[in-house]
């Protein structure tokens, strides 16, 4: 009797579950089983909803369309003729004979029909979803008028923009925002990468598909690039885990020690510990640059002092620069974990550790036991966050060393990041289609330590293990 209860309660939350997620307004179902007027939608947006009386939502669908073809028209079909060849006239230089000067005449430039092209591709993609969106407010409209139902007036379509739809209202400005300051760019950087954009024979306003050259180039499979690129991967790498992990770890212990009951002055401690905090990062380590200088004031103390013969070669030896950078970002991130682990501390049930030592536990039993799972269930997507954001740490290695002291090829120095590899490349040197390459291989790597490190945290696996 027992099990068929169970089952009896399960079957309605199934169904229930299944009739949120699940509806018959698809494209497909209004290409197939739509009537006349819902086909014709397809052709003319809009043309459902106007014939089933809900005229302003029709015209509004219509004028997407009307302002879509109109932009085509005058300029979006041009864009789009012109990405495949990038253009192909350079500037000219002629002689006028009249004047006795010379005229420059404007060639191609690949840069706007590049920036043209992408615009008009995100354009059609976004003038897709509308039309989908109609397709399907077409053939909702015809089946709710089948089956009697009442049809929204374009009245009611505001009201529930400040009711069961706000989400959508609130959406907007961010989306937007997010489409032209994010995705753009990022569509317009990923096409760059196939192309010699370059000072390389003077390609910065007209050059040309390339395919997979950049990538080539820069994996070593067709060129001396990959030599640099590699070492600096292998030190991101190097540093983003150091940077992350020294952080959280004295981070962690500095809160533990503040927080037991025989500390005293636990507020004045933690106020000396945010004083780095409080400061702006990019003075204090500014700051700290001229301090380790050769002529800096570390050098010239311990020299006055005795304690060394010679000023330490804090930036000018590979070794020593990647060690002191990453000492300092530690001084700088160490207070933050500390601030943070501090919070988890305080919200650890007291109960659980009491009845732990009741049991017979004792300190690195309770701790290892009950607070640092604890702890890691809390801060593990915070560490992956952390050490996402180590590998793009840009602040940190160009506000110290610059990416120097030596050089990893041409371009790059011991201390550099993929970032600031990129920074340099793309300032400096002026190889846009070799900047694109490192971005997207950041990305890639970025994407696959992210996933495969979160997927397999406590905070993924057992998302109600601590609630």
């Amino acid at each position: 009797m027992a099990d068929v209860t169970v089952q009896t309660d399960a079957a309605p939350k199934k169904q229930k579950k299944r009739s949120m997620f699940y509806t018959p307004y698809t494209v497909l179902n209004a290409i197939t089983k739509g009537d006349i007027f819902t086909k014709l939608s397809i052709v003319v947006m809009g043309l459902g909803c106007m014939v089933r009386g809900q005229v302003m939502k029709g015209i509004c669908w219509l004028l997407v369309e009307i302002a879509y073809i109109f932009y085509m028209v005058q300029y979006g079909a041009l864009a789009l003729s012109r990405l495949p060849g990038l253009g192909d006239s350079a500037q000219k230089e002629v002689w006028d004979e009249a004047q006795g000067v010379y005229i420059y005449e404007a060639g191609d430039n690949s840069v706007l029909y590049l920036l043209y092209g992408v615009i008009t591709i995100v354009l059609t993609v976004v003038f897709i979803c509308f039309w989908a969106d109609s397709l399907r407010s077409s053939y909702k409209s015809e089946c709710l008028k089948k089956s009697g139902q009442r049809l929204y007036t374009f009245r009611d379509d505001l009201k529930s923009l400040v009711n069961e739809n706000i989400w959508r209202l609130l959406m907007f400005l961010p989306f937007a925002g997010i489409l032209v300051f994010t995705i753009m760019p990022l569509c317009y950087m990923i096409p760059m990468a196939f192309t010699n954009y370059s000072t390389i024979d003077d390609h910065l306003t007209l050059f040309d598909w390339v395919g997979l050259e950049n990538f080539k180039t820069v994996l070593g499979l067709g060129g001396k690039l990959g030599k640099t690129f590699w070492p600096v991967l292998g030190w991101t790498l190097i540093w983003a885990f150091f940077a992350t992990f020294l952080n959280f770890f004295f981070g962690m212990i500095l809160a533990l020690v503040i927080q037991r009951k025989d500390t005293k002055g636990k507020a004045v401690w933690r106020f000396l510990f945010m004083i780095s905090i409080a400061v702006p990062q990019f003075v204090s380590l500014l700051l700290m640059r001229q301090m380790l200088a050769r002529q800096g004031v570390i050098n010239n103390l311990l020299l006055e002092w005795g304690w060394i013969k010679q000023p330490l070669p804090f930036w000018t030896d590979a070794t020593w620069a990647r060690v002191t950078v990453i000492l300092i970002n530690c001084w700088i991130g160490i207070p933050y974990s500390m601030l943070q682990v501090t919070g988890i501390l305080q919200n650890i049930p007291a109960e659980l550790t009491e009845a732990a030592k009741i049991d017979g536990a004792n300190s690195v039993q309770v701790f290892f036991k009950i607070t640092l799972p604890y702890i890691m269930f809390i801060m593990g997507p915070y560490i992956i966050t952390q050490f996402t954001g180590n590998i793009n740490n840009f602040n940190v290695i160009y506000l110290l060393s610059g990416g120097a002291p030596t050089p990893v090829g041409r371009t790059a120095g011991k201390t550099d990041l993929l970032v600031t590899w990129l920074y340099k490349l793309t300032v400096d040197y002026q190889y846009y289609n070799l900047g694109a390459v490192i971005g997207i291989l950041t990305f890639i790597v970025l994407s696959i330590v992210a996933l495969v490190t979160y997927r397999n945290t406590a905070s993924y696996k057992d998302e109600e293990g601590f609630q």
